[in-house]
């Protein structure tokens, strides 16, 4: 029996990529340096914001850092301007409580927008919210799921793990649990390959929950 669902944010739960675009162009003008579009943004995101600004930059760029902090203090102060959660995400969401399931959420988003995010779009449906912090690796790497599983008393057997890339495939294989990788993110259905479920439809996590 499924008794934890723990969720990637960005693709997963909520379209943030038009606010991230936004803020990494902010970042990128003050710099001097060329803007990129949303495509390009869609690619760059997965493995955390330095990540993202590293990929954005031009070449040998020296600024990453200082890039860094520009976009960071942008996005935290703009980063719900155009976000929304998927169509059905609230409804599964509401579901999945309503059947006594925990909920968290592990994302490779800086810590304080993660919390921000989920506080001001999901309340009380979402029991815990971990994002990128300095002492713990980032997806793929467990940890942070581990953490969160902690916090939640949960147990591997009896938990599933939700995202919308090969980062999180990968990251629930890493953590030896059930995963689920949708298809209406910011990655392809074929860089969700190996994932023990794929599906095109929010409503499928609820019946995937219930089977098992």
């Amino acid at each position: 029996m499924i008794k934890t669902v723990i969720f990637d944010l960005d693709g997963t739960l909520l379209n943030t990529l038009e606010d991230l675009k936004d803020a990494t162009n902010f970042a990128l003008s003050k710099f001097g340096y060329p803007e990129r579009s949303l495509e390009e943004v869609r690619c760059f995101v997965g493995n955390g914001v330095k990540k993202l600004i590293e990929r954005a930059v031009p070449d040998n760029c020296e600024n990453v850092d200082e890039c860094l902090c520009v976009f960071k203090k942008n996005y935290s102060e703009n980063m719900c301007n155009h976000t929304a959660p998927y169509n059905g995400i609230l409804k599964i969401l509401s579901d999945l409580k309503s059947y006594g399931v925990k909920i968290g959420v592990v994302s490779n988003k800086f810590d304080s927008a993660v919390k921000d995010l989920c506080k001001k779009y999901f309340g009380d449906l979402v029991d815990v919210a971990i994002g990128q912090a300095d002492d713990v690796p980032k997806k793929p790497a467990p940890d942070a799921v581990f953490k969160a599983m902690k916090e939640l008393n949960a147990e591997k057997n009896s938990t599933v793990y939700v995202g919308d890339s090969d980062v999180d495939v990968e990251t629930a294989k890493n953590a030896n649990l059930t995963s689920i990788g949708v298809t209406w993110g910011f990655r392809s259905r074929k860089d969700l390959e190996g994932a023990d479920f794929i599906i095109d439809n929010p409503c499928d996590i609820v019946n995937i929950v219930r089977s098992k």
